[in-house]
């Protein structure tokens, strides 16, 4: 509709959808990556498409980000050089704070149009985010910012509702422990399964305790699904799509989330030995 040639920019899906891994309960983070040498008017043409295109997703109800991390705002439809250039910023440069804002930039994934040119961006990172000591101790260090809600005693810590959120202090635990190891190791894939998996492969760890990363981090995973369906049922507190009340779990389940918890925090211990120092 737009009379473009799809062989001039990639599409690319960030955080939770680059890592294949949104759930009910999600919003739109997108960017364009060009062809180097675009005029200024295709580039006009790129953005007002992607701007259609994340005004029509909004509509099929994956919201606008808040945050604008969409294709269609102007600072994240780059070049591949520009890409490159942000991204050996991040690398070298980068605040505590840039870091964290950037870190889903790091899950990126080729969705539509010339995936030559988000896998010349993803080959750069991946060889240079290794090399980058700095960068990957401020990477742990935001990620050591969150710890397993659990007591001094091994208890589940709750908020006064008797509510866990699963994501903050849940899968997002895992996920930075996956993105940290997986740059330092210079492992490509973004998928946190997979960079479980070959992580655990590349620290020598025995394969019950990666298995056990991956199955705790499917299994929280899982409990977010079944919160954010209920809550699309008409049940639950829509204010809260990635919190469960501990006392409402059958005791296998109160188990199996207890011993989840116990895992991500042995994982968070090994990246504090790492890199905390």
């Amino acid at each position: 509709q737009h009379g473009l040639d799809k062989s001039q920019a990639c599409w690319l899906a960030l955080g939770s959808e680059g890592r294949d891994e949104q759930t009910v309960a999600t919003d739109q983070d997108n960017a364009l990556v060009l062809q180097d040498g675009l005029s200024n008017e295709l580039t006009q043409r790129w953005l007002a498409m992607a701007r259609e295109a994340n005004e029509t997703l909004d509509a099929c109800g994956y919201p606008l980000c808040e945050g604008n991390i969409m294709a269609s705002n102007p600072e994240l439809a780059l070049s591949g050089t520009r890409w490159q250039e942000r991204f050996s910023n991040w690398l070298e440069f980068g605040t505590p704070e840039d870091i964290l804002n950037a870190s889903i930039f790091f899950d990126l994934r080729p969705l539509w149009g010339a995936e030559q040119l988000a896998q010349g961006l993803r080959g750069m990172i991946t060889e240079k985010a290794a090399q980058s000591p700095r960068f990957l101790k401020l990477l742990a260090l935001n990620a050591l910012q969150r710890t397993a809600p659990l007591t001094w005693t091994g208890a589940i810590d709750t908020h006064a509702d008797g509510s866990v959120d699963l994501k903050l202090r849940g899968t997002a635990i895992f996920v930075d422990a996956a993105r940290l190891y997986a740059l330092a190791h210079g492992i490509a894939a973004t998928n946190t399964r997979e960079r479980l998996q070959a992580v655990g492969i590349a620290l020598e760890a025995k394969q019950r305790e990666y298995e056990g990363w991956i199955g705790a981090f499917e299994f929280l995973q899982m409990l977010r699904l079944r919160v954010q369906t209920e809550i699309a049922e008409g049940r639950g507190d829509p204010d809260h799509p990635n919190r469960i009340v501990v006392r409402t779990m059958n005791t296998i389940d109160r188990r199996i989330l207890k011993e989840s918890l116990r895992l991500m925090n042995e994982l968070q211990q090994r990246m504090q030995l790492d890199y905390g120092r």
